[in-house]
């Protein structure tokens, strides 16, 4: 099983990948230890990735995912994810991208049953709060706002999770593990195939 935690920076992805990896032994594959320097420095400088920064990045990171998928691994992902398109670039690779090309050929690319999307979600000013708080993080408070303007929200067809997080991090891992055990004793579910995040 993969989880790819995601939402908009300072919403909480890797305080609770931590925690999660430490309770369930899973590895924990942290995004931004994956980003190219080039989008680090423009996000210390105040400046909002575009799809084209982002692209190197999201490749990366579905190169992780296809490791764990094929290995028969559990994992943890942390991405923020914020559109459909790059969500379903760290499943399908470049792939993604030939498929949003050609509006013609309307063949959707459905999320693995192996791979959930965590989606924490938050009010903007709770979570300016927070990034406003933090200390020795390249992504300034004030890229917030175009974080939350780029968000779209995953669907259910995506497989995801919402994760209200006014709620304590060990209530939210809870309602992870409660998932997890719900996804292993469902009879639709092949628990040797989940091989995904």
């Amino acid at each position: 099983m993969i989880y790819i935690i995601m939402g908009v920076s300072g919403c909480g992805k890797s305080t609770l990948g931590t925690f999660l990896s430490e309770k369930l032994g899973w590895p924990l594959h942290e995004g931004d230890n994956f980003h190219p320097q080039d989008n680090i420095e423009k996000m210390a400088r105040g400046e909002a990735l575009t799809d084209q920064d982002r692209l190197p990045w999201l490749l990366k990171l579905h190169e992780v995912i296809e490791r764990e998928r094929c290995s028969g691994s559990d994992a943890l992902v942390v991405c923020s994810a914020l559109k459909r398109i790059y969500r379903q670039i760290l499943l399908y690779g470049s792939k993604a991208l030939t498929f949003s090309s050609c509006p013609d050929q309307e063949i959707p690319l459905s999320t693995p049953p192996d791979v959930f999307f965590l989606f924490l979600h938050g009010d903007y000013d709770f979570i300016h709060q927070r990034m406003v708080a933090r200390r020795g993080h390249f992504m300034k408070a004030d890229l917030l706002r175009s974080q939350f303007d780029v968000l779209e929200p995953p669907l259910d067809e995506e497989n995801v999770l919402p994760l209200n997080i006014t709620r304590s991090i060990t209530d939210l891992a809870t309602e992870v593990e409660k998932h997890l055990i719900s996804l292993k004793s469902s009879p639709t579910t092949d628990t040797e195939a989940i091989i995904y995040q």
